[in-house]
């Protein structure tokens, strides 16, 4: 069995150091490319096996690995994790790998937990390449040499301060449903996450890193990784216009074989459609690209796993992130557009109807985020790739009349019109957008939050809440229209236009006026001792000196209060509403039920 490269996806939150690795890796491995060196393809760097071997030398020296049948790793090297969501295909990632860049000092990020989502979401295999050892304190780089070296060089303090930083990402990935290790302690790496500590700037773990990635390929991918001369099949990684040729994409192809005359089938924004290959460009190898006017050369055929610059007509319609199939003859030209149309289908949809407008730059970010959104309870009624159009904004404003937290747009990487964002604010719909998928979430997720507390706020603030007062003795200063006397706030609050209850349930009055001190106030809270004028009692007859009168709140506000705002309510007060409840129920037993 002939073996391809697996694809190796590098995703991680920014300035972890994802392109510092690879181009440790790029660096170290030209320096051996005695055995073939490092091929530069579009957006991705073939690492040749016999150059890996070099590299890891040290290690493969000392540990039993049996004959390597992988002819080498294809890393995909265009920066974010984007990327890595574009590339797709029918049932996961294209990806066959990935490694995860975690800064070890600075630990799980924003993008890092997003860059988790997305794998789990692909249930693709990964590796954490747990960084930057050598900004621990008091580190002594040891050069590209194997962790365990590197390691052993180190004082005790700086051997136990990273093992505890180990250790704190162990407890992060646990959080994510991951059980993970030091690679170096696991025995089945089908059960458990390895954890390859590295330094982008030194080199040290690099070489274990390398083998890691090789050996899981190796052991558990060799079905996936079988080589197919047949019709390529692949990924538009992204779509460019070159000077002097025109608009092209940049893709990988995952299986198969593509040639210069195939036609193709690609996704487009009206719809698949097919075009001919005319030209296939792949970059020089690195050591050739210092000559900056010739940066690519033509090729005949390329083979999977491979990055390459396709030419051909119409691609300005294309969209990133599109599946790309070989058409091999006119009779399957049908079922592969059809096939592309379903796929897409599955992506841009119309289907809550309340849910939020989605709009994403590239199907593969679409799908992410529809995914993302899903998992997190959020229907989407209309996911499409594309700038913010009207009918987005008429769209969001339908759902906003039904439920105002779900009329709204997540723009993820794609252009909002000024005029447009204006016009839409007017309707009131909310257009949340930026870059980052998981950030464009969070913020509409908090908006959503602070509006439901305001608005709970609000309604809290317009009920009639509970409140219990004693009459003073001896602080009766008029008896009848109004009845103006002394009392202490025993619980709760008492406001102007409060009505009051005796024990008996009976409404004795309506609270006119509170006073304290001879200035008005518009209400009286626990603790405090002012006066308030009543027109409807007299004292002496209808209420007396000494008693204990209740808020008498209206049946629908305590149903809302025992139901919805207890919580908001201070201790004193739920027992406050709980006797009230108790007086109105005795009169009647399914009050405020």
């Amino acid at each position: 069995m002939r073996l391809r490269q697996p694809i190796v996806a590098v995703l991680g939150h920014v300035d972890h150091g994802k392109t510092s690795l690879l181009d440790k890796m790029r660096g170290t491995l030209v320096a051996a490319r005695e055995a073939g060196g490092i091929t530069q393809h579009i957006g991705a760097s073939l690492f040749p096996v016999d150059a890996v071997i070099r590299t890891c030398q040290a290690l493969l020296g000392e540990v039993k690995v049996s004959r390597l049948e992988v002819p080498g790793l294809l890393f995909i090297d265009t920066p974010g994790h984007a990327v890595f969501s574009n590339l797709r295909r029918r049932g996961g990632s294209m990806a066959d790998l990935a490694i995860l860049v975690i800064d070890v000092v600075k630990g799980v990020q924003e993008q890092t937990r997003e860059s988790i989502q997305l794998l789990k979401a692909r249930k693709t295999p990964f590796v954490v390449a747990a960084n930057k050892i050598d900004l621990i304190p008091g580190w002594r780089p040891q050069g590209l040499v194997p962790f365990h070296k590197s390691f052993q060089a180190q004082s005790k303090a700086v051997q136990e301060d990273l093992m505890n930083r180990i250790y704190t990402l162990i407890g992060d990935l646990s959080f994510y449903g991951f059980r993970a290790d030091l690679y170096s302690n696991i025995r089945d790496f089908t059960r458990t996450l390895a954890i390859v500590p590295v330094s982008a700037k030194t080199g040290e773990g690099v070489p274990d890193l390398l083998l890691v990635i090789l050996g899981l390929a190796q052991a558990f991918m060799k079905e996936r990784l079988e080589f197919h001369e047949g019709p390529a099949e692949g990924a538009v990684l992204e779509v460019l216009e070159e000077e002097g040729i025109g608009t092209t994409i940049n893709a990988i192809i995952s299986d198969g074989v593509l040639k210069v005359g195939d036609t193709i089938a690609l996704a487009g924004f009206d719809g698949p459609f097919t075009t001919r290959v005319r030209a296939l460009l792949m970059p020089k190898p690195l050591d050739e690209m210092r000559d900056p006017r010739d940066r690519f050369r033509r090729v005949e055929r390329v083979e999977a796993a491979v990055g390459v610059k396709v030419v051909a007509e119409g691609l300005d319609k294309a969209v990133a992130g599109s599946p790309l199939y070989v058409v091999p003859s006119k009779e399957k030209e049908q079922e592969i557009l059809e096939a592309i149309r379903r796929e897409m289908s599955e992506i841009i949809l119309s289907t809550d109807k309340v849910g939020v407008v989605l709009k994403a730059d590239t199907l593969g970010s679409l799908e992410a985020a529809i995914h993302y959104l899903r998992e997190r309870g959020i229907p989407v009624r209309r996911a499409d790739i594309g700038d913010v159009s009207k009918r987005d904004v008429t769209e969001a404003e339908v759902v906003r009349m039904k439920d105002e937290y779900k009329g709204v747009i997540l723009a993820f990487n794609v252009k909002v019109d000024h005029q447009l964002e204006i016009d839409a604010n007017n309707r009131g719909v909310r257009i949340f957008k930026g870059p980052v998928l998981f950030r464009v979430v969070e913020e509409y997720f908090n908006w959503v939050e602070e509006e439901t507390r305001a608005r709970k706020l609000r309604a809290f603030e317009n009920l009639v809440k509970p409140g219990k007062i004693k009459i003073l003795e001896g602080y009766v200063f008029r008896r009848s229209e109004p009845a103006i006397f002394g009392v202490e706030v025993l619980s709760g609050v008492i406001r102007p236009k409060y009505p009051m209850m005796n024990q008996k349930g009976k409404v004795v009055g309506t609270i006119a006026q509170i006073q304290d001190r001879g200035q008005s106030i518009h209400e009286a809270k626990k603790g405090m001792k002012v006066a308030v004028s009543m027109r409807e009692p007299v004292v002496g007859r209808h209420i007396r000196e000494g008693e204990t009168l209740y808020v008498a709140i209206p049946e629908n506000d305590a149903r809302l209060l025992l139901k919805e705002y207890q919580d908001m309510l201070d201790e004193d007060s739920r027992k406050t509403l709980q006797e009230i409840v108790e007086i109105r129920r005795a009169l009647n037993p399914l009050w405020a039920r």
